[in-house]
């Protein structure tokens, strides 16, 4: 027979009835004065904001917290981890010390395991345009545009593995169930076009990235804020009326359709899934004639073809290319939150994607040709025609890599304790460097910059305040940067 485990002190005097009631007196107290402080504005912590959405109109434009800087906002995002210390993160001691054991880290473990030598860039650094800024050879058209860019060299993630990585880089969380930024972004600031959905993810011709539909998942917000994933190859599908129904007999039967959803929402108010239904199937029917167009790159002229790449002999470069263009015409028709992929995961470590551990300069020569040209040409194609006026863009990526090579490889592994991202457009500061890594590129120790900051500065951006814009779920007050978060002024114009 098991002993009773002895009570504790406090216990003991919560079993003396006088000494219980006048500690539950205290706590009762306590809830009380919480409360009294919040409904005069007392506390610290600032009120939530729900935006105001109807089911029937749920995507309908909604008003920004304060003046916003950006309308749009168009997410770049290379999964498998794009090196930054081969990219935009110029370490000279690489270059004199490599082959030297960084100081240190003797025994050192990373995600694969022990770490060798100090590595040199595989591609030489120069000085770029009038800010002089040093970007190296992996991305020549990208970095010729170094005198747009905002460069964030002090960003960290909380996660050395991609698939919770990813998750944060999209949803602020690195565990599963919660709504992606796109989906934030859409609840809270709605669409500016009815015909055309208010977020679109563009996966890689390749297919997806690790947690695939995490990265425009809803999770627990309105079904209706999810994003719709499409690109040039893949469009919607389904959009096209069969040739045996006739346009009238469509049309009285939407117009059925619509009476019986009319009446089970009425009698439903509540269930914002079957909202989201509705909503869903008018975006769609809107959608035959817009998403057709919107998909068509025919219209598009041979000089901006040429510019992007789209008829490059390599089919995966010039998927990538069409995807760029088609991320411009959705801007450009007013979607407020596009995600454009480069990189997928269906092809293996590195072969698909930019996770380079162990020969990461045969697979960085194969991505940097996807990337560069059609990537540097969406961004001089928006700025030309006016677009970075009102559009902001975030280049990112899950992780760094680390300034060694893996032992007995010639590759990087995961580091997610200094990398880089950069920003350009509506409201950023050009030819901009903020924070910094050591001198060996490993752990960012200036303005040290978290995902919740970067979320923070994008929302700021966009006219959204990052504390107060919120979803109550589960009796949590849910936000995307949850509790944490600053928005990132130094790179504000």
């Amino acid at each position: 027979m098991k002993s009773t485990p002895p009570l504790s002190n406090a216990g003991r005097w919560m079993l003396n009835r006088r000494n219980f009631l006048l500690h539950g007196g205290t706590g009762l107290s306590g809830v009380a004065l919480a409360t009294l402080l919040s409904e005069q504005g007392l506390l610290a912590a600032k009120s939530p904001i729900r935006p105001d959405w109807s089911a029937d109109q749920p995507l309908a434009p909604r008003q920004p917290h304060f003046q916003p800087k950006a309308q749009n906002l168009l997410v770049i995002f290379c999964s498998g981890a794009c090196a930054h210390l081969e990219s935009w993160d110029y370490k000279p001691e690489l270059f004199r010390r490599h082959g030297q054991a960084m100081p240190g880290s003797s025994g050192l473990v990373t995600f694969q395991g022990e770490q060798g030598a100090l590595a040199r860039p595989h591609w030489e650094f120069k000085r770029r345009g009038q800010s002089g800024k040093w970007v190296s050879d992996l991305l020549p058209r990208l970095a010729e545009m170094a005198d747009d860019f905002s460069f964030i060299h002090s960003m960290t993630a909380k996660s050395n593995t991609h698939g919770p990585a990813e998750n944060q880089m999209s949803t602020g969380f690195t565990l599963d169930g919660f709504p992606s930024m796109g989906s934030w972004v859409s609840y809270a600031l709605g669409s500016e076009n009815r015909n055309l959905p208010a977020f679109v993810a563009i996966p890689d011709p390749r297919g997806i990235p690790q947690v695939g539909p995490n990265h425009w998942n809803s999770a627990f917000l309105p079904a209706v804020f999810q994003g719709v994933p499409f690109n040039a190859d893949k469009p919607i599908p389904n959009l096209a009326t069969p040739a045996s129904i006739s346009g009238a007999a469509e049309h009285d039967s939407r117009d059925f359709l619509r009476l019986l959803n009319e009446r089970h929402l009425s009698r439903h108010p509540g269930d914002t899934d079957l909202g989201a239904r509705i909503a869903s199937y008018e975006l769609a029917a809107r959608m035959q004639l817009s998403a057709a167009e919107v998909g068509d790159l025919s219209r598009e002229t041979h000089a901006t073809r040429e510019l992007y790449g789209v008829d490059s002999t390599d089919p995966v470069k010039a998927g990538f290319a069409r995807n760029c263009i088609l991320a411009r015409r959705l801007i450009e028709r007013g979607v407020r939150f596009v995600q454009l992929f480069n990189g997928a995961y269906a092809m293996g470590e590195g072969v698909g994607n930019w996770d380079g551990h162990k020969t990461l300069k045969t697979q960085y020569d194969v991505h940097r040709e996807i990337l560069d040209q059609p990537c540097a040409a969406l961004i001089r194609d928006m700025k030309d025609r006016g677009l970075l006026d009102n559009t902001v863009i975030a280049w990112v990526t899950e992780f760094g890599r680390m300034p060694t090579f893996q032992k007995g490889a010639s590759g990087r592994d995961h580091n997610p304790h200094g990398f880089t991202v950069w920003l350009t457009g509506a409201g950023v500061k050009r030819g901009h460097s903020h924070g910094a890594t050591d001198e060996f590129g490993y752990r960012a120790i200036e303005d040290v910059c978290t995902i919740y900051d970067l979320h923070a500065t994008l929302l700021h951006l966009l006219g959204v305040d990052h504390e107060r814009l919120s979803f109550y779920h589960n009796g949590t007050e849910r936000r995307l940067t949850d509790v944490h978060g600053e928005v990132i002024r130094g790179i504000l114009a």
